[in-house]
């Protein structure tokens, strides 16, 4: 970048957005206020188009606000660097004397001469769709764990015993048994008879099964203590909980169907790549292209674990020395998908081998502390890396080969 590049520094709010225009370092052509709709962005692209050579543009993300403005921008082939706000943060303190929108805007221009960020890699849309969707699963996750701990509750009062009826109380043919029957007296009122006859609707049951359930249904009932009568509200609250619950599975079941289908249409084949791996299901595979994108466009292994947020921080001082940790400061839910498939890949290692179970496992044999999160988190660098060579080098995953290396 030379110091007579244009720059564009926008500071992004709720509704407005501060423009500073600069050519040089400390040299502003001009400020202004624009706003964050159609009427703003026009005055915006405006200001863009005057200048013969793409002007740099740099920006804070600021959730939802700023992804407005970097709609735009794609929209008109424009390029930009989305500044992390804690990295903005650390840049920008020498700058900020005084912190306001207007002052932001003319920090984040002027730091471009400085730090000469590269423009933001652009995600293709297939990605974008893909990480939408992950969101939204998530969130159905999260309402779907509300969901059954509310359940759970409500059960103590009208049905306690029920959670016995099958190994583990959840799945849509249990939340469908309470529907049916959320409080004891429907059981004993029902009668054998009619229990199997409505047991029998639901899916993969049979005769013999529906009348095991129905007799397992009645002495549950015999034996519970139920602290509402089968007029109280709890009992139609607990129908509504777990239909609720079967509407979250069936939406977060939607979903996958959804991203595998996006995911195979992608010019290269990362969903067989990544399924390839021991204990990576097409669930997990298409989180993890939703949540890392395309992985290609990381230049090594270690930018993508300081994307995802395990990448180690080393703090010295004098004669302290502080133990490693991890700098958290990547794509959480990324982490969070990643340690949980290093638990699947441990759990399952028995049946299916993977040279990161083996890793886990010798690590785990050798330590002194019952601490095994540390661990974990070394088996994801393990996990990471291995991804990263799969996908880079388009090879499936081959458990000899990879003990071997």
């Amino acid at each position: 970048m030379g110091n007579d590049n244009v720059v564009f520094g926008i500071d992004v709010s709720s509704r407005k957005s501060h423009v500073c225009e600069m050519i040089g370092q400390d040299n502003v052509i001009k400020r202004y206020e624009i706003s964050n709709d159609q009427i703003g962005f026009n005055i915006l692209l405006n200001n863009l188009r005057i200048f013969a050579q793409k002007p740099e543009i740099i920006f804070e993300a600021t959730g939802v606000y700023s992804e407005r403005l970097q709609s735009f921008l794609d929209a008109y082939h424009f390029s930009y660097c989305r500044l992390n706000p804690l990295k903005a943060k650390q840049q920008l303190m020498r700058f900020r004397v005084n912190k306001t929108d207007k002052h932001d805007a003319y920090s984040l221009a002027n730091s471009q001469y400085i730090f000469h960020r590269r423009p933001e890699y652009r995600i293709a849309p297939t990605y974008k769709k893909l990480k939408s969707l992950g969101h939204y699963y998530d969130q159905l996750t999260h309402d779907l764990i509300i969901s059954k701990n509310r359940l759970h509750r409500i059960l103590q009062e009208s049905f306690p015993d029920i959670e016995q009826l099958f190994a583990t109380p959840k799945g849509e043919n249990y939340w469908q048994c309470i529907i049916k029957f959320p409080h004891p007296e429907l059981v004993k009122t029902a009668g054998l008879d009619n229990i199997t006859k409505r047991l029998m609707t639901l899916k993969r049951v049979g005769h013999h099964r529906a009348n095991y359930l129905a007799q397992r249904l009645l002495d549950l009932a015999n034996i519970t203590y139920a602290s509402v009568p089968v007029d109280f509200p709890q009992v139609a609250q607990a129908r509504d909980y777990a239909q609720r619950l079967i509407t979250l599975t069936s939406k977060r079941k939607e979903i996958v169907t959804q991203m595998v289908t996006m995911a195979r249409q992608l010019k290269h084949d990362n969903l067989s790549l990544l399924t390839s791996v021991p204990r990576i299901s097409n669930t997990t595979a298409v989180l993890l292209l939703g949540t890392l994108g395309d992985i290609r466009r990381f230049r090594n292994p270690n930018a993508l674990n300081a994307f995802v947020g395990v990448d180690l921080r080393h703090y010295e001082s004098g004669q302290f020395t502080a133990a490693d940790h991890i700098s958290k400061r990547g794509n959480a839910m990324a982490r969070k998908i990643l340690y949980r498939t290093i638990g699947q890949m441990v759990s399952a290692s028995y049946y299916h081998q993977s040279h990161i179970a083996d890793y886990y496992a010798q690590k785990k044999k050798s330590s002194q502390s019952r601490n095994s999160k540390k661990i974990a988190i070394a088996a994801v660098h393990k996990l990471i890396r291995t991804i990263y060579h799969l996908i880079i080098y388009g090879q499936k995953y081959d458990y000899q080969f990879a003990n071997h290396d």
